[in-house]
């Protein structure tokens, strides 16, 4: 087995591995709340999404939309050997760019939702260029950057809002309603999920994690942001231009999560900008759906969709008496195994990769060098 291969096969066994453990703990955790209800409860977390059959599934469709591009952000970020923990930030930023399109800029007919989303990309481009450029030029650890900007972000978006009446209502002190032609189209999926939240969103979700996909493995320029992230001194020596392969990164991650904001609060089912002191979870979710998908694009459309999976069965708890916060649990335990499992991964593809290398050397399996 190539070790390629090995390392590929490993890395979904440690997510899968995940997986299971955190099941198992919150199987545990509802025995010691409600012993009668554990297994029903259990069922539901595990079925509850197919309880309204196709109307169920594209609930969530919906909620794996913005989870999917926060976690594909911080997944990008990290094969180029940066942590965008700025995800937050960028998320409210950029729905805030969108929110603002979507209410304001009404003349512009049938492409209001494309200039909209295409706005919440800009700022939340904008917001990951300042950690990129003190990361490049000044050598500023990008996590303190970011998480600093994470702040900056939502009291910027909160006092613009509440401080613009054309922005704001008053009356529950959120952001009023976008029009509706800045709404995301259905693109027919109100038909094959009729009743449900989802729109055309999860298909634009879908194309950019197919494109991130593209440009880091098919693309010179994404060899080039990863060769930085594993070696910055070596990529300068070999000629790339480390300090723009630096800021691109965190650009188009910044952007990705924009992205995710707009897709949120144009997804006409009533989302606004609320004026409190909370950084938006999606952005946080976004981490743990990278880590349960090994920063892989694919593994994180995937792990998005569990995790959203997850939810929306979790919504059903409440009718065995069970806190619906379980779900967070389980979900906070999963990312905990992940993390451990990375560990077990290492393990094992050395020692298969020791165990290949003896059997070479015996002329037993492998090729003589």
């Amino acid at each position: 087995m190539k070790p390629k291969q090995i390392k590929d096969h490993t890395g979904i066994l440690s997510s899968i591995f995940a997986i299971i453990l955190g099941l198992i703990v919150g199987l545990i955790i509802l025995f010691l709340c409600n012993p009668e209800q554990a297994l029903p409860g259990f069922a539901t977390i595990l079925s509850g999404a197919f309880t309204h059959g196709a109307k169920g599934v594209g609930q969530v469709f919906y909620y794996a939309t913005p989870i999917i591009l926060t976690g594909l952000s911080v997944g990008f970020a990290f094969k180029t050997g940066l942590f965008n923990i700025g995800t937050p930030g960028q998320f409210i930023i950029g729905g805030f760019g969108a929110v603002y399109v979507g209410i304001l800029w009404t003349s512009l007919g049938p492409v209001h939702w494309v200039v909209a989303l295409a706005a919440s990309v800009i700022l939340g481009a904008v917001w990951g260029l300042v950690p990129g450029i003190l990361k490049a030029y000044y050598n500023v650890n990008e996590v303190i950057a970011s998480i600093m900007m994470n702040y900056i972000g939502m009291y910027l978006v909160n006092w613009i809002t509440k401080s613009y009446k054309p922005l704001f209502n008053n009356l529950r002190n959120e952001s009023k309603n976008v029009a509706n032609t800045a709404n995301i189209p259905k693109m027919g999926l109100d038909k094959i999920f009729p009743g449900s939240s989802v729109n055309g969103g999860i298909l634009i979700a879908i194309l950019v994690v197919i494109l991130i996909w593209v440009i880091l493995n098919k693309t010179t320029f994404g060899y080039e942001l990863k060769a930085v992230g594993f070696n910055r001194d070596a990529s300068k020596y070999a000629g790339i231009n480390e300090k723009k392969s630096i800021i691109l990164s965190m650009v188009i991650a910044g952007a990705i999560a924009g992205l995710a904001g707009g897709l949120l609060f144009l997804a006409g089912t009533g989302k606004h900008i609320e004026i409190k002191d909370v950084l938006p979870s999606e952005g946080f979710t976004g981490i743990s759906v990278a880590l349960l998908g090994l920063n892989n694009p694919i593994g994180v459309l995937f792990s998005g969709i569990f995790i959203a999976y997850l939810t929306a069965g979790g919504f059903y708890l409440q009718l065995f008496e069970f806190s619906t916060e379980i779900i967070d649990i389980i979900v906070a335990v999963i990312i905990y195994f992940s993390a451990f499992a990375l560990m077990v991964k290492i393990i094992m593809s050395k020692f298969v990769g020791q165990k290949n290398g003896k059997t070479d050397e015996t002329g037993k399996g492998g090729k003589k060098s």
